[in-house]
């Protein structure tokens, strides 16, 4: 019989894109989406108890990882911007094209708003439009019509950045 402990950590790796993809989402410093990542695994072992599995533990886990992450985000803002955040473009250089593709990618997608965002994260998780309506507490007609707006937006702010599809 497993323990409450290990039930945790096989949820957490067999969902650990979540985190990932939040932290990439929300923060654009590799540490700072470290450190996003530790205080979404803490705030999730924190309420795993008030998990009732009235939904799935990805769904849960993913609403609790957005909270945190909106609270971590704001938190961040607030401090001042370093010199060391700067030389991340040289890094960009000797990285392969798919790597380069996802900064562009989730730099474009931390212009989004928090709506969108969590609309376009729906959207590679390959949720339908229903579900990403019901998550969100949105019709589904709303939801395909904010998601499309939503990617138009990705591509321009992508297109922005000087990178052509």
């Amino acid at each position: 019989m497993k323990t409450k402990e290990q039930e945790f950590l096989d949820q957490i790796e067999k969902n650990k894109g979540i985190i990932h993809k939040i932290s990439r989402m929300y923060m654009d410093n590799p540490s700072d989406q470290d450190d996003l990542a530790q205080e979404i695994i803490l705030q999730l072992w924190k309420s795993y108890d008030n998990f009732r599995q009235q939904s799935s533990f990805s769904t849960w886990m993913y609403r609790v990882a957005l909270n945190t992450a909106i609270v971590f985000f704001k938190k961040d803002q607030k401090k001042p911007t370093t010199t060391a955040d700067v030389p991340e473009l040289a890094a960009e250089e000797t990285s392969d094209t798919r790597e380069l593709q996802l900064a562009h990618f989730y730099r474009a997608v931390q212009k989004l708003e928090r709506l969108e965002k969590a609309l376009i994260f729906y959207h590679l998780e390959k949720y339908s439009h229903r579900e990403i309506a019901e998550n969100l507490g949105i019709t589904e007609v709303n939801a395909r019509t904010k998601l499309n707006r939503a990617k138009t937006k990705l591509k321009e702010l992508i297109r922005e950045q000087g990178y052509e599809f």
